[in-house]
């Protein structure tokens, strides 16, 4: 995606920084120098002098080939991010993730048009799925951000949607398959924090273990649980 920031948009390097990190961590994987130029839409040059700073305040970090890769200073930042929210989540998705033997994930909407993995957690005694918090993806594609998607009003729901979404509510819960990682199925509940709808928990594996109501029916009562750790 070029770089859009522009004079009007106030700081055009701490933007063009951001939306590296932003990059990296939406491609999932380490990225060389002239990836992340020609994503950012930026001259080499611009793009190392970026990766500089970010790499002085520990953002990044470069593998030994030179490759580079989200940095461990992210994690202190991402820490203080809805704190309350992760804490009362994690335990749930833990014990999810175990009982389903699928990787377990806490999405939030970000920017009004994308969902956010938060929070994840993997199961100890099967074969994983790694989805690491970060991750990103448009609401409009995949079960969490679907399920993000029932949570908010009909009228802002994509018309191309409307149908599927409005099977997905009467059910109480989304599907999805091959739509945001190629042959993962998902499985998704909206979250309702402080009566606002903007989070979705899920599931998801190459398979699905069990029927997908039962695997719906276990995330809402972990949905409910999180709900009563948060006081709602």
């Amino acid at each position: 995606m070029p770089d859009k920031a522009g004079p009007s948009t106030g700081s055009q390097t701490l933007s063009r920084g951001i939306r590296l990190l932003e990059i990296l961590a939406a491609a999932g994987r380490s990225m060389t120098i002239d990836e992340l130029a020609g994503s950012l839409g930026v001259h080499r040059s611009v793009a190392y002098r970026l990766l500089r700073t970010l790499e002085d305040h520990g953002l990044t970090a470069r593998e030994v080939s030179g490759r580079v890769v989200l940095g461990a200073g992210l994690a202190a930042l991402a820490a203080g991010v809805s704190r309350d929210l992760q804490h009362a989540a994690l335990p749930e998705l833990r014990v999810v993730a175990n009982e389903l033997g699928m990787t377990s994930l806490l999405a939030v909407t970000l920017d009004g048009d994308e969902a956010v993995t938060l929070s994840s957690a993997a199961p100890q005694h099967s074969v994983a799925v790694a989805y690491r918090p970060g991750h990103r993806h448009p609401l409009t594609r995949g079960a969490p951000g679907k399920a993000i998607l029932l949570g908010l009003p009909e009228s802002t729901w994509p018309e191309g949607l409307r149908a599927e979404l409005e099977r997905s509510r009467a059910r109480g819960f989304t599907v999805s398959h091959d739509e945001v990682v190629p042959t993962l199925w998902s499985v998704a509940v909206p979250l309702t924090i402080g009566g606002q709808s903007t989070a979705s928990i899920g599931v998801i594996h190459v398979s699905l273990p069990r029927p997908e109501a039962e695997i719906a029916e276990r995330l809402a009562a972990a949905a409910d649980a999180i709900g009563r750790r948060l006081g709602g």
